[in-house]
């Protein structure tokens, strides 16, 4: 299994940016000019997974993102935990849904 910040790099295609803030073991990684992602290790902390707890990303070439995540072994599912299926929302907005190492949960929709 990846280590948080390599899943993070190899699945969004993310740079590691500098820890301004503090000495320590969180990781930055950048996801816009104007938006990061920090990673902070808490071994000791009980992590409690929620699907309806997580975050979205978009992109307007899902297909090609779910490709890649094929090409990685990542498993992913539609709302519903059909696996290796997006879902069409009322919207019209297709959406899958998968963990990282931790658990949590991540969306990635075609909401462009």
């Amino acid at each position: 299994m990846l280590n948080l910040s390599i899943f993070y790099e190899i699945v969004f295609n993310l740079k590691e940016i500098e820890n301004t803030a503090s000495v320590s073991n969180t990781r930055w990684l950048m996801l816009t000019k104007t938006a990061q992602i920090h990673i902070i290790p808490r071994p000791d902390f009980e992590i409690k997974i929620n699907k309806a707890v997580h975050f979205a990303l978009a992109t307007q070439y899902l297909n090609s993102f779910i490709n890649h995540l094929d090409d990685l072994n990542i498993q992913y599912s539609d709302w519903k935990d059909t696996p290796n299926k997006d879902y069409m929302r009322n919207d019209g907005i297709n959406q899958i849904y998968f963990q990282d190492p931790d658990g949590y949960w991540i969306e990635v929709n075609n909401d462009c």
